[in-house]
């Protein structure tokens, strides 16, 4: 859809004028991300998702891309602001929650806990190909049993007499794992050990014996993803394998934040391409001789999505800038994790009514976006557990353990 005010002076697709908010750096690195979806996302993804399936040669356009671990530093990564990562991510989810995913857990949740809490040796060995997307990561915390409550994990890490460590479990929901060639996962360590059961992360080479990652299927939702389990039978891994810089719930959740503000600003994306597909639609389809934007019922429903995108843009900003500036707090990436999913639910959901019937197929991207945010809804974190986070942050009364 063009980008151009109406004769009012009204641009329906900013009509805040939210694009003045950003540098001329910043809006060169978010058109340069939205070509890319143009060009290299949204011709197939439609195909992608009919056939439920990610191809894994998209690792090294987004590489080339220079958006995998964009936002750290150092190691072949772009070292831009997080307002600006943001920004790549509301472009990449504008063409599918999959894509913006893959991205996601790269840089966020496999790249990110390398480059905090790794060696030296560990960050020279794997950051500059997973930059470049000759490599690919994936994150294991989240287990079959063990969901919102990741402190009860039942993967075990064993360090025996000479120094290995043994690990053994599953883990469940992992985006990336089938086609990925590291695994940053996460294990409770022996109670007896020096860590005294602490959970640790690991750096585990996907071949390595033991290790398998069988795909996920039947879904319905984030088709053009992979989702897998990992399963860990008495893998054997060198001492050299743990994460040195962390110890506890503090590493893996330190990591879902990161993911999670990116989520922020995705979710904007998926609503953007709802409520622009909605749009473009109302005004070409005709019924009782005018086009239905011309309808009052229509009229609210756009308005209200209009809305809605607007308002989810500016807090995904003003999450971004104080990222930037080091005031973000975790109540805060919730509040914008929490509240711009689910405003992109009902945008996706009143998108859909617009069109009609042609609002079920993947001709158009809107049920492909509502379905995906199902998923997006529920992972990094349920909309259950985010309202909790909130909940304690403004009694100071936690109602979860």
């Amino acid at each position: 859809m063009s980008h151009a005010p109406i004769p009012n002076g009204a641009d329906p697709l900013d009509l805040l004028g939210t694009d003045t908010l950003l540098t001329d750096e910043e809006r060169l690195l978010r058109d340069t991300v939205r070509k890319f979806v143009a060009d290299k996302v949204l011709p197939d993804v439609g195909e992608w998702f009919d056939a439920g399936t990610f191809p894994k040669e998209m690792a090294k356009e987004f590489g080339a891309l220079g958006v995998l671990g964009m936002h750290l530093e150092g190691y072949g990564c772009a070292g831009t602001s997080a307002t600006a990562y943001g920004l790549a991510c509301t472009e990449l989810e504008f063409g599918d929650s999959g894509a913006r995913s893959f991205v996601s857990v790269q840089g966020s949740l496999a790249m990110f806990p390398i480059w905090a809490f790794g060696s030296e040796e560990q960050k020279q060995e794997w950051l500059p190909g997973m930059a470049a997307g000759d490599l690919i990561g994936c994150f294991g915390l989240t287990e079959p049993d063990s969901g919102s409550d990741p402190s009860s994990m039942r993967t075990t890490a064993r360090q025996d007499a000479s120094g290995d460590w043994i690990l053994n479990g599953a883990k469940m929901w992992i985006t990336n794992g089938s086609i990925a060639d590291v695994a940053v996962v996460w294990a409770r360590t022996d109670p007896d050990g020096p860590d005294r059961g602490a959970v640790r992360g690991f750096v585990v080479p996907t071949n390595s014996s033991g290790f398998s990652a069988p795909a996920i299927h039947r879904k319905v939702s984030l088709r053009a993803s992979v989702t897998s389990e990992l399963v860990l039978e008495d893998v054997r891994l060198p001492a050299s394998a743990v994460l040195p810089g962390v110890s506890g719930m503090r590493g893996p959740l330190s990591c879902l934040n990161e993911a999670r503000f990116g989520i922020s600003f995705g979710s904007v994306g998926a609503a953007r391409a709802c409520y622009e597909a909605a749009l473009a639609y109302a005004g070409e389809r005709v019924q009782f001789d005018k086009p239905i934007a011309g309808f009052q019922l229509t009229q609210r429903k756009l308005v209200d999505m209009m809305v809605k995108v607007q308002r989810g843009t500016l807090l995904a900003l003003h999450l971004g800038r104080a990222k930037d500036e080091g005031t973000l707090t975790t109540p805060m990436i919730s509040f914008g994790k929490m509240d711009n999913v689910r405003m992109a639910l009902e945008v996706a959901r009143e998108a859909r009514s617009v069109l009609g019937a042609n609002g079920i197929t993947t001709e158009y991207p809107v049920i492909r976006h509502m379905n995906n945010l199902e998923s997006v809804y529920t992972y990094e974190g349920t909309n259950e557990i985010h309202t909790l986070i909130l909940g304690q942050a403004i009694t100071g009364l936690q109602a979860f353990s």
